[in-house]
């Protein structure tokens, strides 16, 4: 018997052709998709960013609306978020579901924190003095960084806000008696979208955020 079916056995998972989970390809899948559906925002945003530039005659310098400490504090509050998330998956498959549990905790903790920063980050640019950056307008003058800008951004907090509830589902599942072992597939799942949401953080933190600071 191979390694990779000996592994499915012990963990109850199906033996498959490729030796690969099903769920596991499905997941992948889906992130490959994500991926598409993510290089088309930030291409948007690189191709559009630098378009209408002129705000009322003045020239929009977006460093004066981003606050890149508070931005930096959730980048790294977010990636610490990974840590948490792969000791929960390496204690489900150990079967030491009290520390799996804390570590899910700890990544809901986190991912709160990063979702918490983005929205009091997106108050800040809309309604404070001398910001005004919305959608289509920048200090009520038509501009097209806003709709760019949200739109990724915005869109990828949904995605770890989506990550965070699946997590709760799982920290509140493990109370019931019912997970195991056999549940760490599907917590291992959870961690690749939860991993793939950091990587697509990573690239746009510097793409739409640094990148504004070196050119």
């Amino acid at each position: 018997m191979s390694d990779a079916a000996a592994h499915a056995l012990d963990h109850h998972e199906p033996v498959t052709s490729t030796g690969i989970p099903n769920k596991k390809v499905l997941m992948w899948a889906f992130l490959g998709s994500d991926c598409m559906f993510f290089g088309t925002l930030i291409s948007t945003h690189l191709i559009y960013r630098k378009i209408s530039a002129t705000v009322g005659g003045n020239f929009l310098d977006i460093r004066d609306v981003f606050d890149i400490e508070l931005t930096s504090f959730s980048t790294f509050i977010l990636l610490a978020s990974s840590l948490f998330m792969a000791l929960a998956v390496s204690a489900i498959h150990k079967g030491n579901l009290n520390s799996t549990r804390w570590m899910l905790f700890g990544t809901i903790i986190f991912g709160a924190i990063f979702l918490a920063c983005q929205v009091y980050e997106f108050t800040h640019f809309v309604y404070a003095p001398g910001n005004e950056l919305t959608l289509s307008s920048y200090r009520g003058e038509p501009h097209v960084f806003g709709s760019t800008f949200y739109v990724l951004t915005g869109t990828h907090g949904t995605h770890v806000a989506i990550g965070v509830f699946w997590l709760i589902g799982w920290l509140v599942y493990s109370f019931t008696g019912k997970m195991s072992t056999a549940d760490a597939m599907d917590v291992e799942c959870c961690g690749l979208y939860w991993h793939f949401v950091d990587i697509v953080w990573i690239i746009i933190f510097p793409v739409v955020y640094l990148m504004e600071y070196a050119f």
